[in-house]
Formats: structure tokens, sequence, C-alpha cells
């Protein structure tokens, strides 16, 4: 048996695969140090594309169809100026049409399982897998929310395109095939993928707003409030923190 060829990630990009992969690998290059956090990506790409990153992409803070065209302005920088790069696309799996210029950090739901209402359907996942692939991005994952689900929907919108299934796809029929044999006659009619691309699914939370109020903190990089450190919050910073906050639902 010939020895195993492990290839990096650009490697698999020049020879034309299309890769899957998800936030956590962004993180784990950053801390090692291949990957620096910097100024509004989509914003430095247009204006500064010479800058020579050789993938170019928008990881977490937005939705997947917001981060497909912020990619697609990026792209579009790149182009116009003659050269070359891979595109990546790793977005939020939740819906934050309500957020500000800072992603879903600043909607009061954030960060714990109050998001959970905004989740994106596996349907969802297959549309922006799609229009990702059409805007020739070729590394598409998610971030955070995403689940394995989310994943193999992925891989299972582009099965033609990289000439394999997920594991796990044996498991159910795609777009609702299984559905064939359901009992009741309604259900059945719901087998096929038209049914469930164009569902506009209920959150089943009567009393509940369908978009939320950002807080609005106006503070991006480089301010002040955003330096951290390795000691504990101190009473008096949770003190402005939460003059902070007041204020900021006050200006709402």
């Amino acid at each position: 048996m010939p020895p195993l060829l492990i290839c990096g990630v650009l490697e698999r990009l020049n020879a034309g695969e299309v890769v899957i992969g998800d936030g956590g690998f962004v993180f784990a290059l950053e801390k090692r140090g291949y990957v620096k956090a910097g100024p509004w990506t989509p914003e430095v790409t247009v204006t500064h594309p010479e800058a020579g990153a050789q993938i170019v992409g928008v990881n977490c803070h937005f939705d997947p169809m917001t981060c497909v065209k912020a990619v697609k302005l990026m792209k579009e920088g790149v182009e116009k100026s003659g050269l070359k790069a891979h595109y990546m696309v790793q977005p939020l799996a939740y819906h934050v049409p309500d957020s500000t210029y800072l992603g879903y950090t600043e909607l009061p739901e954030f960060p714990f399982g109050t998001l959970e209402p905004r989740t994106v359907t596996r349907w969802d996942v297959h549309k922006y897998t799609r229009e990702a692939y059409k805007a020739g991005i070729r590394f598409i994952g998610g971030c955070c929310g995403f689940e394995p689900y989310h994943i193999r929907a992925v891989a299972e919108e582009l099965a033609a395109e990289r000439g394999i299934m997920p594991a796990g796809s044996e498991k159910h029929g795609m777009w609702g095939a299984g559905l064939e044999m359901h009992t009741k006659p309604w259900v059945r009619a719901r087998c096929r993928r038209e049914y469930w691309e164009n569902l506009l699914p209920a959150s089943g939370r009567p009393k509940c707003a369908s978009l939320s109020t950002p807080e609005s903190w106006g503070v991006t990089k480089g301010h002040a409030d955003l330096l951290q450190h390795k000691e504990a919050t101190t009473t008096q910073e949770m003190k402005h923190a939460l003059e902070m906050q007041k204020k900021a639902k006050s200006s709402g």
C-alpha cells in the first residue's frame, strides 16, 4: 500500500478540491501564528488586495448569506486588481438580520442558548452551500452554531462536485425521500426538495419578537473597553460595563 499523502489546505485548493471546514480550524491557525486578525476583512481586501493573502474569506459573526455576499465583494476587489486568491466562507449557523456591523455579539441573546431559535435549518445550509459554490468559493464550512448535520448538508449539496457522499448519509433519504413510506399522506407529499427549499418554518413562540434590538455599544477594535487581560474583571470594571449597557439601552 502506498504511503498516505497528507496535503495542506493550499495544496488541496490548488488541486481544485472543494474543502469543507469549520471555524475551529481557523481559530487553531490563529493561535499558532498562521492567521492574524485585523481590520474588517472585506474592507481590507477591496482597498488593499495587494496584501498578498493566498486564501481570503470571512469567518463567524454573520449569517450564511451575509457572509457569502461579503466574500463576493472581496473577490471583486481581488479580481479588479488582476490578482488571484482562493476564497473561504465559514458563517454562523444563526439568522441575524438584526445585527449591526459588529455582528451577533451585540444581540441580547448572545452568547448562550437563547440563540437557538435563530438556528439555520439543514435546508438553509444546502442553499447557502450552493450560493457559495456558485460564487467561486471553494473552502466552505461553518463556525459558531454549526452542528454535524449542518456540515453533512454542506457535503451532501456538493456530493456531485466532490465525487463522494459524506459518512452517515446512507441513514436518511435526501430531501426527505424517506417520507415516501410515512403513514400520513400529507407527510408523504413532503418528500421532495421543492417543499423543503421553500418552507418558511415557524418558531412556535407566539410572544417572541421576530427580531431583537442590538445593544449597539458603539465600540469596535482598538477601543479601550475591548482590551483583554488575564486578570479577573474587577468590581470597578464591571460597574463601568453595566453603566455602558444602561447607556446603550437608553439610547437604542
